[in-house]
């Protein structure tokens, strides 16, 4: 018979090993597609509208560093391929201005000793080529729902300063690859960007 101390040892003990998150997203992955479909079009266009709204106050008080933490990795992530291959050495002594227009964020990327690096707005950078779109379009552009071109021409994408560099820019654009990203991670933008295409496509069905 297990003695008291024992028997309270052996039921608060962890378990061996927690949930990976590749299993909480197989998990969570039916739940929102389930919701997705049940939504009426109204509110998943009532979603999409009042979402900058929502996060807009709360990213615009995130510390600088709480974001060069986010981004900085994930940008490494994504462009794995392309940073050992030296495709940013464009980029050297150089600044990108990337600005997320509805979310009223700005972030200016540099290429140093074989890494991206982040300015904050207080360092004044003056950029060398700038790439602004709202937070929905850039999230069509990972899910590879739309393609920059397409959205360029649409005025949707703006690319301004240095054409050569905006050039380059695009390239890597086109090169984006969230598949390097973690896989919850890389699920919820793949979620999100079918959300986002889906209902567009919804809103602007010819009536009938």
């Amino acid at each position: 018979m297990l003695k008291f101390p024992a028997l309270l040892s052996k039921s608060l003990a962890l378990p061996q090993s927690l949930p990976s998150t590749q299993t909480i997203t197989a998990s969570i992955a039916p739940s929102l597609s389930l919701i997705e479909q049940k939504l009426p079009l109204s509110v998943k266009a009532s979603i999409i509208k009042l979402m900058p709204k929502i996060l807009r106050p709360s990213l615009r008080i995130l510390p600088f560093s709480a974001q060069r933490s986010l981004l900085i990795p994930a940008l490494h992530s994504i462009f794995s391929e392309a940073i050992e291959d030296g495709d940013f050495e464009f980029l050297q002594d150089k600044w990108l201005k990337i600005s997320i227009a509805d979310l009223q964020l700005n972030w200016w990327l540099s290429f140093d000793k074989d890494q991206l690096i982040m300015a904050s707005a207080e360092e004044n950078i003056s950029e060398d080529v700038s790439f602004s779109a709202n937070g929905d379009d850039l999230i069509l552009i990972a899910g590879r729902k739309q393609d920059p071109d397409t959205l360029f021409f649409q005025r949707r994408l703006k690319i301004e300063g240095d054409t050569e560099l905006g050039l380059e820019v695009k390239n890597l654009i086109d090169a984006i690859d969230i598949e390097q990203l973690p896989s919850s991670i890389h699920y919820l933008v793949d979620f999100a960007a079918s959300f986002l295409q889906n209902t567009h496509d919804a809103l602007t069905l010819p009536e009938r």
